[in-house]
C-alpha cells in the first residue's frame, strides 16, 4: 500500500511541477514579446543590486512596519521551505523524517523552523488587519477592486493555511513519537507545536496518525498549489524580483534614451555621403518603425517584466505628487494595465495557435488614458519608492512619445512650448533677437 501511496505522490508531484513548467514558458514568452534592450552592463553592480534589494529587502524598511513584518514572511518561507526537500524525498521513497539522522542540528532546523511560521502567522495577521479592518489608504483605491483585492486576501489565507499544516503536522508528529507508535521515532524539536499537541491526549492512536497524515498530504500540496497560483497572482514577485533588480536601469534617475531609430535618421541626414534609399547592410537588425509606444510589444521586455513583478503594494502612488493633489495618475495601475494587456495579448496568441490577431485594442486608450499620462510630472518618486526597482515613469513616457510623434497629441501648452523652441530656440514665444532684453530692464 505504501507504493501506491509513493505512486500517487509521484503523480502529483510530476503534475504540479509541469503545470508550473508550462505557466513559465508562457510567461517568458510574454515577456519576449517587448522590444530588445540590452542589459548587460556592469555586472558587478546588477549582482550587488539584486543582492541588496531582491535578496537584502533593503528597500522594503524605508516603511519600517511594512518593511520587516514582510522580512519575516519573507525569510519564514524560503526557510521553511527548506523542509520540503524532506518532504519530497519522505513521499518518494516512503521514509519518514529522512534527515533526522543529523540529531541536534535537525532539532535546531525543526525549531527554528517552528518559530518562524508562528512569527509568519503573526506578520500574515497584522497585514490583514492593515488592508482589511484599518484599512490603509493605499489599499482601498479604486485599482484595487475586484480581483486585486480577492488576490491579496487569498494570499493571506493561503500562506496562513499552510503555517498551521505545518505546526499540526509536527503537533501530531509530536504526540505519536511520544507515544512510541510505529516508525515515528524520536527526531526534532518542536517549542511551538508542542503547546497544540496536547489536544491529542486521549484520541486514539489511528486517529492521530490519519490527522498527520491528512496535514503532511495537505501541506504538500497546498505547496504545488500555490506555487501554481503565482502565475495568476501578484505574488509572483516572490521569483521575479531578483532577475527585475539585475536587469533594472543602472543609469541615473532621469537621464532618458534617444530613440534608435530617430539616431540613425539624424546620422543618415547629416551623412553627406549616405545613400538614404541603401538597403540595411546584411545581419543588421531593421529598426522598429514605431515612435514611442502604444501597445506592449511597443515596450521593452524589461517593462513588461517590470509589469508582472509588480506587487501592487501602492508605494509608488502613494508618493505620487501628481496621485496626491487628485489627478487621474496612478503608477500602480499603469503597471497593472499593462500586465493585464500583456495577458490579453498573450492569450490571443494562445488562442490562435501562436499567431498575434489583431483584436481592436491597445495598452493606449484601452487600458491607459492619455490623462493618466500627461498627469505625470516625470519627477521619478514612483521609481525611488519601488521596493524592487520597476519603473513606472518609463512607461509612461514611451506612451507620451507616441502621442507626440505619432500622433501630435501632446496638449496645447506643450505644444507652444515646442513650436517655440524650434522656431525661436527657447519655450518663450520671443523673437531670438529680443531673448536678451530682459537683462536692460531695471
Amino acid at each position: 500500500m505504501s507504493y501506491l501511496d509513493n505512486i500517487l505522490f509521484a503523480i502529483i508531484l510530476v503534475l504540479g511541477i509541469g503545470f508550473f513548467a508550462q505557466n513559465v514558458k508562457k510567461l517568458i514568452r510574454n515577456i519576449k514579446l517587448g522590444q530588445d534592450v540590452d542589459r548587460t552592463d556592469n555586472p558587478k553592480e546588477r549582482w550587488r543590486n539584486m543582492a541588496m534589494i531582491a535578496l537584502g529587502q533593503s528597500k522594503m524598511v524605508k516603511r519600517p512596519v511594512a518593511g520587516i513584518l514582510h522580512i519575516i514572511v519573507y525569510l519564514g518561507f524560503i526557510i521553511i521551505n527548506i523542509e520540503v526537500l524532506e518532504i519530497l524525498i519522505d513521499g518518494l521513497f516512503g521514509t519518514h523524517r529522512v534527515f533526522s539522522f543529523l540529531g541536534g542540528f535537525y532539532n535546531v532546523l525543526i525549531g527554528s523552523f517552528e518559530v518562524l511560521a508562528f512569527l509568519v502567522i503573526v506578520a500574515i495577521a497584522t497585514f490583514y488587519i492593515r488592508r482589511n479592518i484599518i484599512k490603509l489608504k493605499r489599499f482601498i483605491s479604486n485599482d484595487l477592486t475586484g480581483w486585486p483585492k480577492s488576490d491579496a486576501n487569498n494570499i493571506l489565507y493561503f500562506e496562513t493555511v499552510l503555517m498551521v499544516l505545518f505546526l499540526v503536522l509536527n503537533a501530531a508528529d509530536l504526540h505519536l513519537q511520544t507515544l512510541g507508535v510505529g516508525h515515528y521515532s524520536q527526531a526534532g524539536a518542536f517549542p511551538v507545536s508542542q503547546f497544540i499537541a496536547p489536544i491529542f491526549n486521549g484520541i486514539s492512536e489511528n486517529i492521530v496518525v490519519l490527522i498527520e497524515r491528512a496535514a503532511w498530504w495537505l501541506h504538500i500540496v497546498g505547496i504545488l498549489i500555490f506555487l501554481n497560483y503565482l502565475y495568476y497572482s501578484k505574488h509572483l514577485h516572490i521569483l521575479l524580483a531578483f532577475p527585475n533588480t539585475f536587469f533594472a536601469n543602472l543609469k541615473p534617475q532621469g537621464q532618458f534614451d534617444n530613440l534608435e531609430s530617430v539616431t540613425k535618421e539624424v546620422k543618415l541626414m547629416m551623412d553627406p555621403n549616405a545613400d538614404p534609399f541603401a538597403a540595411a547592410p546584411a545581419g543588421e537588425e531593421p529598426v522598429h518603425s514605431k515612435f514611442g509606444a502604444s501597445d506592449v510589444q511597443d515596450l521593452n521586455w524589461v517593462q513588461l517584466l517590470n509589469a508582472y513583478t509588480c506587487t501592487e503594494c501602492g508605494r509608488c502612488t502613494s508618493s505620487c505628487p501628481a496621485n496626491q493633489t487628485g489627478k487621474k495618475l496612478s503608477p500602480r495601475k499603469i503597471m497593472m494595465d499593462t500586465r493585464d494587456r500583456l495577458e490579453e495579448v498573450g492569450k490571443n496568441i494562445d488562442t490562435n495557435k501562436g499567431v498575434f490577431v489583431p483584436d481592436g485594442k491597445s495598452l493606449l486608450n484601452d487600458y491607459i488614458s492619455t490623462e493618466e499620462l500627461w498627469a505625470c510630472t516625470s519627477c521619478n518618486a514612483c521609481v525611488e519608492e519601488c521596493p524592487v526597482n520597476i519603473s513606472p515613469l518609463s512607461i509612461i513616457m514611451d506612451m507620451r512619445r507616441y502621442l507626440v510623434m505619432e500622433q501630435s497629441a501632446a496638449p496645447m501648452e506643450l505644444n507652444s512650448m515646442m513650436t517655440n523652441i524650434e522656431n525661436n530656440g527657447a519655450p518663450w514665444q520671443y523673437n531670438q533677437m529680443d531673448r536678451l532684453n530682459w537683462k536692460d530692464e531695471n
